[in-house]
């Protein structure tokens, strides 16, 4: 029972747990799904309507590049090109022999050009039948790995029309996108591991490439693209891969989680002050980046070095005065294993 003369005893200071907010270098794991393309790949039609009159491939066949692929109708070309030939020697024997004269006087100059115009007029009609018998001969452009033909021998074929496919499959292109808020952690060079259900979640290793010049107004994500090695051709075209690119380190200040005091859309911690008569308590919002396992990595609002609650949250009230029973080793000097509290702590003694 109190006395007149007792005075109320003076409320104890809670006691709190702290840690000091640290810098360390952090990697970003992005995880994406992407697609496969070969590294070139074309569809092979004719440039003309002509009849196919041999087919010098398999399906599914590996071949190299110049190889002969197809054939086409060719007779009508060859001895227009035999003409053209004939033509142009005979042109240039006129032009020979006129020159000769024009050098002893015997001949006009405007002869000579006449024959000049006539050689290069049938030069340049060889050159064309030349080409276009070319075009009915298809070759490899690269090498790589021949689809399922799509014509037989006798067949007819016009512009557009699909006779196969070629791809080079020695390296593939896997195409990601990767949300905008990931952007200053892109850079060509970085490496990414990727894997298919297809393939029994093998793994492959790559890097970036190219990164697009323009973000998507819909999904706000870039398109990224990465180069793997396929030497042994396991990888196909049009495979769904998931892909794990590790994002450019940076140095980023960090917190435990178990410091974060959401509200609404918000995050706060409280922050150690000094005061006369001991530490005290300051909510602060702050604004964080990436989550990390037991971490966060914050943007602003807190300083590297600064001492926030991280247990005893539940019983501190802004301004309130505190008494620091121990202190978290900082995030740096964590190891990454699984850590018991104790082995966090130091005493404040210590």
């Amino acid at each position: 029972m109190l006395t007149a003369n007792a005075q109320p005893a003076a409320s104890a200071a809670t006691e709190v747990i702290v840690q000091a907010a640290s810098t360390a270098q952090l990697t970003t794991t992005i995880e994406a799904l992407g697609d496969l393309r070969a590294n070139e790949t074309i569809t092979l039609t004719s440039n003309e309507t002509k009849k196919i009159t041999r087919i010098n491939f398999d399906d599914g066949q590996r071949v190299e590049k110049g190889q002969i692929l197809v054939e086409m109708t060719s007779r009508e070309e060859s001895a227009l090109l035999e003409e053209a030939r004939f033509n142009t020697d005979e042109a240039k024997k006129q032009l020979d022999r006129v020159r000769e004269l024009a050098k002893r006087g015997a001949a006009s100059q405007s002869e000579l050009d006449q024959r000049i115009r006539e050689f290069e007029a049938a030069r340049a009609r060889y050159n064309a039948t030349e080409s276009r018998l070319k075009d009915l001969v298809l070759l490899a452009p690269f090498s790589g790995v021949v689809g399922l033909r799509q014509v037989s021998v006798g067949a007819l074929v016009s512009p557009g029309n699909i006779i196969t496919t070629l791809n080079d499959d020695s390296k593939m292109k896997l195409d990601f996108t990767v949300p905008a808020i990931y952007l200053r952690s892109l850079a060509t060079g970085l490496p990414i591991v990727a894997k298919s259900r297809d393939l029994g979640n093998k793994e492959f290793q790559g890097e970036v490439v190219s990164i697009d010049n323009q973000i998507d107004e819909v999904t706000r994500a870039i398109k990224v693209r990465a180069l793997l090695d396929n030497k042994n051709h396991e990888l196909k075209q049009g495979m769904l891969m998931l892909v794990d690119l590790k994002a450019a380190s940076r140095t980023a200040l960090v917190i435990s989680e178990s410091a974060l005091v959401p509200l609404a859309s918000n995050n706060f911690v409280f922050v150690l002050q000094d005061a006369e008569n001991g530490p005290v308590v300051e909510r602060r919002q702050i604004t964080i980046g990436e989550r990390l396992p037991g971490s966060v990595e914050v943007l602003s609002g807190l300083n590297p070095g600064e001492k926030i609650v991280t247990h005893g949250l539940q019983k501190i009230r802004p301004g309130q005065k505190v008494q620091v029973l121990a202190e978290e080793k900082p995030f740096a000097e964590q190891t990454g294993e699984a850590l018991h509290l104790s082995d966090l702590i130091k005493s404040k003694n210590n």
